[in-house]
């Protein structure tokens, strides 16, 4: 389990870090993009290994000044990283997000529906996949707390497009329409990666949904991957269908956040 849990974390810190800048100092990793600083997963830490007073204070001082642009500051933490950072954090009144991460062995359960599936590939997908992706902007800001504008909306886009490739975004059609969007990778060491599956609100349950994903795990494995991973929101929904599909709960990520009144 505990092997398991290493791989599902690794691939899913691979792909939040896909098309940005990163390297190694003071005990963490910087992932950092100064060209859309107000996504989150683009600037943040991870592989904190920071665990005394003094190694935590000059990791902090560092931070500052990295992120000095940014109106955040986010530390990705889980089983891995020394409690003392993460106590820190809990100290300073960081809020806290979590994702379980799931992670799929063997084959997927339930035979989808025949939909047609698109690749990204052109302008034209990317205007599709947009328009998608401001009915998923809308039910998003509304479930997290905070004011987020026009403009982050456009940087996540940015973000998105940044990663492809080697990241492939797919649209799920009803009557030649794109309704449903979902990104697949082959991932790290033989693990893949599913990620950003969204069904527009007024084509749910029509297995747009359950078709992406075995699209995605299957395009994975062709580049090679074995097991495939998918993060969910402990909060919603999701986790259960993907439970049913075959994934199984193997860690959970845990993000501390503040944000910056700049």
């Amino acid at each position: 389990m505990t092997d398991a849990a290493r791989s599902a974390l690794v691939v899913n810190e691979a792909f939040i870090a896909l098309g940005n800048d990163q390297f190694e100092a003071e005990g963490a990793t910087f992932i950092r993009n100064h060209e859309i600083p107000d996504i989150w997963d683009a600037n943040h830490l991870a592989h904190i290994t920071a665990s005394t007073s003094e190694e935590i204070d000059r990791l902090l001082e560092r931070v500052e000044r990295e992120f000095a642009g940014c109106r955040h500051r986010r530390f990705d933490v889980d089983f891995r990283t020394p409690p003392a950072f993460e106590a820190h954090l809990t100290l300073e009144s960081y809020e806290r997000l979590d994702t379980l991460i799931m992670l799929l062995e063997g084959e997927l359960a339930m035979t989808p529906k025949q939909h047609e599936i698109r690749e990204v590939t052109d302008e034209a997908g990317w205007d599709a996949y947009t328009a998608l992706h401001d009915a998923d902007w809308r039910e998003y800001k509304d479930r997290i707390p905070g004011s987020f504008g026009e403009e982050t909306a456009r940087q996540m886009i940015q973000s998105r497009r940044s990663k492809s490739p080697p990241m492939r975004h797919w649209l799920a059609c009803l009557d030649g329409e794109p309704q449903a969007y979902l990104s697949s990778w082959g991932g790290v060491d033989g693990v893949g990666f599913v990620e950003d599956l969204f069904t527009h609100p007024d084509f749910r349950h029509r297995g747009l949904a359950t078709a992406l994903i075995h699209h995605g795990v299957a395009e994975a494995r062709r580049e090679r991957a074995g097991p495939v991973v998918i993060g969910a929101d402990p909060k919603d929904t999701p986790k259960q269908m993907y439970a049913a599909l075959g994934f199984r709960p193997v860690a959970v990520k845990r993000e501390y956040l503040k944000r910056l009144n700049t």
